[in-house]
């Protein structure tokens, strides 16, 4: 299973990356020390890696060196083998295709080999009583040695490495079971000794153990479903127009610029805007958002949707790892290849848990093989309590029961606990258009206890039109000054008149509003210098606002927004400019409050508009926050945060930079276009809210199941250890035991593919 070093997914976009394959890893442990290597050399800036794939990748810092060699000689040092894979395919993703498949491959052939030459040995000692028969001994002999060289190998392979730098891990603790087990034996069978001979447990505990891994593989590549979707959805091939010509050509050679037919059915193959035709495009997989859009000319289409009727021509605004696609592929895979910070328990424990469970194997082996009598007294007065075993006794009950001890105690339910259960939630998540970060991210928003909503485009829909205006002849005056600004309600200002003024020294002050002068005046108007824009930036100007007193409280009343237009002292107008609430605002604030979490409102403008949106939504009168500006909102969740509350903002990504970073969870409403620039934990492509109580649910769950996987792993270690070193366990019954937890844990993480708020 993965593991990676936490990151911010800013400076990610901005560092060079280098992609190696690594050999000689096979469980989480095996992924952690190999992550923790790369992540020690100067000029890294964070590390991915991947157990399933066998590869990692590596982030540099923008301005440091590149030490490919010292990375690799980093991995090398700690008992693995590193290759830098030179070439991508054609989308960009290279290995990332492979999602395990080539190591399922290569369980599926070492199983065969293991239970063709294991099944033989269960079935004459279980069924027909040979086990003490000289030529079924050699027979067994025969087959386990052969299990141990061709399927042992990997495991022995291992072991050694980690020997090597003076480490262990769950490699470790297999080789020395199944040896254990098996160079008994074969002191036994050429010594002349009498006594049972434990080849077939020997071979049994590495099929089983291969069998754990086999359905760990399988089990890796369902639960990359939804990655592996998202990059099934790019087609290899486009039909580039050249002189009027339609060409098919492979996607990676298209260019920014390039015009492309589509006809109904293809994929988008690429970003881009219609330059021709009328159509709708089916953009579910990509966004979540199940009813197709319309696109016209200067639409914008994304690769890997469906063109659904009517040709299109489009233009290429972006190719390989620019497009939206990739961006939301590269988003998927982080957060699959993450560990949350409460993995780090698990971390601690394992960096020494093989040392105690050897020393553990060694006492009980020589407890039980130098003192039998005390052992198997102590064995017996517990089993009144327990079950009754049989525990092997004479010279083979040392080495036995030690080998029992070892393979009962590998660590691979505590690696896979929380890396599974990650995997599988924001599996869970991308299928719902929720991108989510990484594993932190996971674990802050299943603790989250306040939500902070932004109105603008967030609450509402973001398209402000003008509902009225105190004054029609100071249209064209607000208009002008509002032309030249991108924020929503200046747009919807700008709408009023098409009329051109010239204005010099404009600005725009943020959060306030716009101002500009008028060459030589405005005679119609008396007006050298005029501002638009909040009413609370127009009083802390001077600018007497209470002649509109009226049309301001009816209109805010409503949810509108009031700006004003003024020259240095005077008031000449007032715009109520008003958004629609999106219809989902009320029932995902009643669905927050119904799971225990407070809501706020925090907006921009003034306190009668926030009022009404608030009635609107539900969000409690007390816990509305109006005239904050955007700078400020960051203030607001410091604020909150200081009183204990673990806080999530919820905003458009526009101007909320700053609140979303502070927040302990932020959460960006927005479309795919912008999924290369947000800051955010948690991106809702559909720039629909009614994802967020989904979005936090799922985390929650996300969360509760990694609780629930390392209790369980635990738990498992701490009864199973000690039973196996009483005599209560054989050998084979701690490595069905073994897999038994990991198919737990694996399952218990599973569940989250299916869950429903």
């Amino acid at each position: 299973m993965p593991v990676t070093a936490e990151t911010k997914p800013t400076q990610l976009r901005h560092s060079a990356a280098t992609e190696l394959t690594v050999t000689g890893m096979t469980c989480g442990n095996c992924a952690r020390h190999v992550t923790e290597a790369i992540q020690s050399v100067p000029g890294v800036h964070s590390a991915t890696v991947s157990l399933d794939s066998g590869t990692a990748s590596v982030r540099w810092q923008s301005a440091g060196a590149h030490d490919v060699t010292a990375v690799v000689s980093a991995i090398e040092k700690e008992g693995y083998g590193a290759k830098v894979i030179e070439a991508h395919d054609d989308h960009g993703h290279g290995h990332e295709h492979d999602h395990g498949e080539h190591a399922l491959a290569g369980w599926q052939v070492n199983l065969f080999i293991a239970v063709l030459g294991t099944a033989p040995l269960m079935i004459g000692e279980w069924f027909f009583n040979l086990g003490m028969m000289p030529w079924f001994r050699w027979f067994s002999f025969v087959l386990a040695t052969i299990v141990q060289v061709f399927v042992g190998a990997q495991f022995y392979r291992g072991a050694w490495n980690q020997l090597k730098v003076r480490s262990a891990n769950m490699d470790t603790l297999v080789a020395l079971g199944s040896t254990t087990a098996y160079a008994f034996s074969l002191w036994a069978l050429f010594s002349g000794y009498t006594g049972h001979v434990y080849f077939m447990e020997a071979a049994s505990i590495i099929t089983l153990v291969s069998i754990g891994h086999w359905i760990e593989s399988r089990v890796s590549v369902r639960a990359s479903d939804a990655l592996r979707k998202l990059l099934d959805l790019a087609p290899q091939t486009a039909r580039r127009i050249e002189a009027s010509t339609e060409m098919e050509v492979p996607v990676a050679e298209l260019q920014i610029g390039d015009l492309v037919a589509l006809r109904p059915g293809d994929r988008v193959p690429t970003d881009g805007k219609v330059a021709e035709g009328n159509s709708t495009i089916d953009e579910a997989m990509l966004t979540g958002e199940s009813v197709p859009v319309d696109k016209a000319s200067g639409g914008d289409l994304f690769a890997g949707t469906v063109n659904l009727n009517g040709r299109l021509v489009m233009r290429v605004t972006a190719t390989g790892e620019e497009t939206a696609l990739a961006h939301i592929i590269a988003s998927v895979q982080r957060a699959q290849t993450s560990r949350a910070n409460i993995q780090r328990l698990g971390d601690r424990v394992s960096g020494v848990f093989v040392p105690i469970i050897v020393t553990i194997a060694i006492a009980a082996g020589l407890w039980w093989g130098l003192a039998p009598a005390s052992a198997t007294g102590f064995h017996d007065w517990l089993g009144r309590f327990l079950w009754h075993a049989h525990p092997p006794l004479g010279v083979a009950a040392g080495y036995i029961i030690a080998a029992a001890v070892l393979i009962i105690a590998c660590p691979c339910a505590m690696g896979l606990a929380t890396p599974a259960a990650i995997m599988a939630g924001s599996n869970a998540a991308a299928r719902r258009g929720i991108l989510i970060r990484d594993g932190v991210a996971l674990e802050k928003a299943g603790q989250i206890t306040a939500v902070i909503f932004d109105k603008t485009g967030t609450l509402t829909f973001g398209k402000p039109e003008v509902a009225a205006v105190s004054k029609t002849e100071t249209a064209v005056l607000a208009a002008a000054l509002a032309r030249h600004s991108t924020h929503p309600i200046s747009q919807a200002v700008a709408k009023l008149s098409n009329e051109n003024m010239d204005v010099t020294d404009w600005k725009e002050i943020r959060g306030a509003g716009v101002e500009g002068n008028f060459p030589g005046g405005n005679i119609e108007h008396r007006v050298a210098k005029a501002r638009l824009g909040s009413l609370r930036w127009l009083r802390d100007l001077g600018v007497v606002v209470s002649s509109g007193e009226a049309f301001i409280n009816e209109w805010s009343g409503q949810g509108a927004t009031v700006v004003g237009l003024a020259n240095e002292k005077e008031l000449l107008g007032l715009f109520a400019v008003k958004d629609t609430v999106k219809p989902g605002s009320a029932k995902v604030v009643e669905q927050l409050s119904r799971c225990g979490l407070k809501t706020f409102l925090v907006t921009g403008d003034n306190a009668l508009t926030a009022a009404g949106i608030a009635k609107q939504t539900g969000i409690k009168p007390e816990n509305v926050f109006a005239e904050i500006r955007p700078e400020q909102k960051a203030e607001f969740v410091k604020k909150l945060q200081a009183q204990g509350e673990r806080v999530a903002f919820v905003g458009d990504g526009i101007n909320d930079a700053p609140a979303l970073e502070q927040a302990d969870l932020g959460v960006a409403v927005s479309r795919a276009s912008d999924v290369a620039r947000e800051a955010a934990d948690i991106i809702l492509l559909n720039s629909d809210i009614e994802a967020v109580p989904e979005a936090l649910g799922l985390a929650r769950a996300t969360l509760r199941t990694i609780k629930q996987n390392l209790f369980w792993a635990f738990f498992y270690n701490a009864i199973g250890v000690p039973l196996a070193a009483l005599g209560f366990m054989s050998p084979i019954l701690c490595a069905a035991a073994m897999g038994f937890s990991d198919l737990i844990v694996i399952g218990n993480a599973l569940r989250l593919k299916n869950w429903r708020g």
